[in-house]
């Protein structure tokens, strides 16, 4: 072994004493770290995914609280925000991203530290990469569920218009197509449920909305919390205005279906220039080229 792997696995096993120590040393008593979350999240209720009589997952929780705490990690203010849009509530999915954050880089320089070849290299590039992966999937993730909420919304939109048209009140037909996408948009289900519960919670409705709008960050989503403010605060026909918004929704579904569709003559360009047309090339003109250089060679002799 190297004097620079026996340095590295001195000092991975070092920190980890360490903290085992600290952890065990330095820990609040379950009224104390229940009241500390209380005030962290701003009063927001705290749910475990752990079994609460399991002593296990208790301490892992508590860990993971503690290390958020003493490494810095819990005064990010934009992370709650960022795992909203991404569909994922409670204080669990930002401990698991946050510690991911710590774990990773160190088991990316124990695991760069074993590259027999350039070893320095990765143990300066495994840890830098797996620090900014949890940050690459949140965001991968956010923007996939912002696309099935974009293709979910024209059904929503129809499913709503019949609602009103039935009978039925705004805050009713809401969460009437809430309950009826449940299977097949489950993602535009959660936030008209989460309006719902919002309001039931004493939320004004305008804002309730806003906050809709302000969470899926779409330019679809935003127009129907528009309209939905405007027929509020001046009294148009609610129903006049959801039948016109699923037209406007329909005729850009089909221009961003046209759209789409005269792409695609420009894009199969580069597959047509790098693959079929040196296919064709070679089938039509290579019996031509061996003809040619066997009747060369025979004036040769």
């Amino acid at each position: 072994m190297t004097p620079l792997f026996t340095l590295t696995f001195g000092a991975t096993i070092f920190f980890a004493l360490a903290l085992a120590v600290v952890f065990f040393f330095t820990r609040t008593s379950r009224a104390a770290l229940q009241r500390i979350r209380e005030i962290t999240y701003r009063g927001r209720r705290f749910r475990r995914s752990v079994p609460v009589g399991s002593n296990a997952g208790r301490q892992f929780m508590a860990f993971i609280h503690w290390a958020r705490a003493h490494l810095g990690l819990a005064a990010d203010v934009d992370l709650p925000e960022r795992l909203a849009n991404a569909g994922t509530k409670g204080t669990l999915s930002a401990d698991i991203y946050t510690t991911s954050r710590i774990l990773c880089p160190l088991l990316a320089l124990v695991a760069g530290s074993f590259i027999p070849y350039s070893r320095l290299f990765w143990m300066i590039a495994l840890p830098a990469a797996a620090f900014i992966a949890p940050n690459i999937a949140l965001t991968r993730l956010i923007k996939r569920r912002r696309e099935k909420i974009r293709k979910s919304i024209p059904d929503a939109v129809d499913l709503l218009v019949i609602c009103v048209d039935a009978g039925l009140g705004l805050d009713q037909a809401l969460l009437r197509v809430g309950q009826e996408l449940g299977n097949s948009h489950p993602q535009i289900t959660e936030e008209l449920l989460q309006i719902n519960r919002e309001q039931r919670a004493g939320k004004p409705r305008i804002q309730a909305w806003a906050d809709m709008a302000k969470r899926s960050e779409l330019p679809d989503i935003d127009a129907f919390a528009g309209m939905l403010v405007q027929t509020e605060r001046f009294g148009t026909p609610i129903a006049r205005a959801l039948s016109g918004f699923a037209d406007n929704i329909r005729l850009k579904r089909r221009q961003l279906a046209e759209e789409m569709a005269a792409k695609t003559t420009v894009k199969i360009i580069f597959p047509l220039v790098l693959f079929i047309f040196p296919s064709m090339f070679l089938v039509l003109l290579g019996p031509a080229v061996l003809s040619i250089m066997r009747g060369m060679s025979h004036m040769g002799q």
